[in-house]
């Protein structure tokens, strides 16, 4: 058993006479696998295990910034030479019916290595619900002051006004449509922090449109435009924070 080191964006090649039968475990970061058609597989979280027997992996590589661990298990079984020069070079054949399996992709590993993918997904949609709560909050308080100070929030200029309930609505569904896009990009993006804080700061940019073409008065598409911020400024720094210690 030996551990391997990858430093961000690192990649090593997996060589078949030093790798056979060797199972490796995600103890650390994240790790992608690469498959011999030069075409990116699957980003293995930390606790995720996978064979490299048979599986068509030419190399792995680390897709985070940080460095990343894997731990290489071989198997107890008798050794069987290979044909190769490599001083260290030798395929091992498990005495059980390992050998038997019809292996076609790579194996998810342990069950505690889904089961801790599944934590931290729902360790993330917990963060970003609170995170929610504190959005709905935090606007629904600005725009009563806003009121208190003298804007009507009528839309467009002399129409409906907005009720304060509405504001908390809005923002709440949005905030909930963050969360669904941060827990996709951790479950199939390699930089899903990076991935999240550009996306939602160019879809918070492209709220602030309707606001300037919604015909209000001048007061209260400024105080729209303030409370579009004010829920992106609680969501994407915690979210954002939430995912990147997810990944590392």
């Amino acid at each position: 058993m030996w551990t391997l080191a990858l430093r961000g964006g690192a990649r090593v090649a997996v060589v078949a006479a030093e790798w056979c039968d060797a199972f490796g475990v995600v103890t650390r970061g994240r790790v992608q696998l690469e498959l011999r058609d030069g075409e990116p597989g699957r980003v293995l979280g930390r606790d995720a295990g996978f064979w490299l027997r048979g599986t068509g992996v030419r190399a792995l590589r680390n897709p985070g910034r940080r460095t990343a661990r894997v731990r290489i298990v071989t198997p107890r079984a008798r050794t069987v030479p290979c044909q190769s020069t490599h001083p260290y070079a030798s395929c091992r054949m498990m005495e059980d019916d390992m050998n038997s399996m019809n292996d076609t992709g790579v194996v998810a590993g342990p069950a505690s290595g889904q089961t801790s993918h599944t934590h931290r997904l729902r360790g993330l949609a917990g963060t970003g619900f609170i995170a929610t709560l504190a959005a709905m909050v935090a606007t629904t308080l600005a725009a009563a002051l806003a009121q208190a100070v003298g804007v009507d929030f009528e839309v467009p200029d002399g129409g409906e006004t907005i009720p304060l309930s509405g504001f908390a609505v809005v923002t709440g569904f949005f905030s909930v449509a963050g969360i669904v896009i941060a827990v996709a990009l951790l479950r199939w993006n390699a930089r899903p922090a990076e991935r999240f804080v550009w996306t939602a700061v160019s879809l918070t940019a492209i709220s602030l449109v309707p606001p300037l073409l919604a015909g209000a008065n001048t007061a209260t598409t400024s105080a729209l435009l303030g409370l579009h911020l004010v829920p992106a400024t609680v969501m994407i720094p915690i979210l954002a924070r939430s995912l990147r210690t997810r990944t590392d």
